[in-house]
């Protein structure tokens, strides 16, 4: 019988240079090796025989997947792995990372009154716009035509998406995500079904606290969205609102431009998609909370096509207005 032949592989974290690896793999030296000390016990081969990949190296494989989102460049590249490895790999760590708790860890809506006041804080840095405590929106991923009700992913624009309802704080961080929406799901039913919705709608927080949204959303005492017909007397209000509600589509251009496979098509069934969205979230304020920089800035300037205007029941409209007069 013939002896199997394995590719070498070399010890990349030493090899590539600290901008290479940066490039590569989005994360540098340290946030890599936080991510293998939490998933190692998980993802670990219970043998080294046949030549198994390290927790490491599946760590490599994934972010290159993230980063770029193209299998073929792993096995083209220089982790010595053939396709279908690449393809396990990339479902066993993005699982791993899903099921952990770095999501619970790191994607936290502030409820501390420290927390409420250091976020109000940097976002009334932006624009003067007080009690403000994160900005929020959805985004389109694109994806395959599914084999399962495929007319429910058909978005407005008419490609097949999982739409994802997103928040950050004033430094791009996110605060919450829901990434589980077939595309022709509008941004005010999935914000309407979301945790999020009954946590503020049911004062869970004390005192005045706002989400700043798009005209997508129905205008509520705790989300407040622009005027679509300004009042004469609140012209510094819009442009307040407007400045402040920026930080979300810059924040949702920087998470696209740091993971690539968020950019295209993802060629994944919609259940594992949502998965990958959820993981490059997470590794988004991984990346954030350890100040790695993304080496692409991306203008603050709108990411998706606006979403189509709320109609029906607005009960903070006038609350709008009471905020508006008050403090512009």
């Amino acid at each position: 019988m013939a002896r199997r032949h394995f590719n070498p592989r070399p010890d990349i974290l030493e090899d590539l240079s600290d901008f290479e690896i940066l490039q590569r793999y989005r994360l540098n030296k340290n946030g890599i090796l936080f991510l293998s000390k939490e998933l190692s016990h998980v993802i670990e081969p219970n043998t080294k025989r046949n030549h198994s990949l390290s927790a490491l190296h599946k760590i490599l494989i994934t972010l290159r997947y993230l980063a770029s989102g193209s299998i073929q460049l792993n096995y083209a590249d220089v982790h010595g792995v053939s396709q279908p490895t690449v393809s396990r790999v990339i479902t066993q760590v993005v699982d791993a990372i899903f099921e952990s708790d770095l999501r619970k860890r790191l994607i936290k809506f502030p409820t501390s009154i420290e927390e409420i006041k250091t976020v109000k804080r940097d976002f009334y840095e932006v624009a003067n716009f007080p009690n403000v405590i994160g900005v929020i929106d959805g985004t389109h991923i694109q994806i395959q035509s599914p084999s399962r009700e495929e007319e429910c992913y058909v978005n407005r624009m008419g490609y097949h998406s999982i739409n994802t309802q997103i928040v950050f704080d004033a430094n791009y961080k996110i605060i919450d995500l829901v990434a589980r929406w077939p595309g022709a799901t509008h941004d005010s039913r999935m914000l309407r079904e979301s945790g999020l919705y009954n946590f503020l709608d049911g004062n869970s927080l004390p005192g005045n606290n706002y989400l700043l949204g798009d005209s997508g959303y129905p205008c509520k005492r705790w989300l407040l969205t622009p005027y679509l017909a300004p009042p004469t007397w609140s012209t510094v209000d819009v442009q307040a609102h407007k400045k402040t509600r920026t930080l979300v589509e810059r924040g949702i251009g920087i998470l696209k431009r740091r993971w690539g496979v968020l950019h295209g098509e993802v060629r994944l069934n919609p259940i594992q998609v949502c998965k990958v969205i959820t993981v490059c979230g997470i590794l988004h304020n991984v990346c954030r909370s350890m100040n790695i920089r993304l080496l692409d800035e991306v203008p603050a300037t709108t990411t998706d096509q606006g979403d189509q205007a709320f109609h029906g029941p607005q009960e903070g409209l006038r609350y709008r207005d009471a905020i508006a007069n008050q403090y512009f």
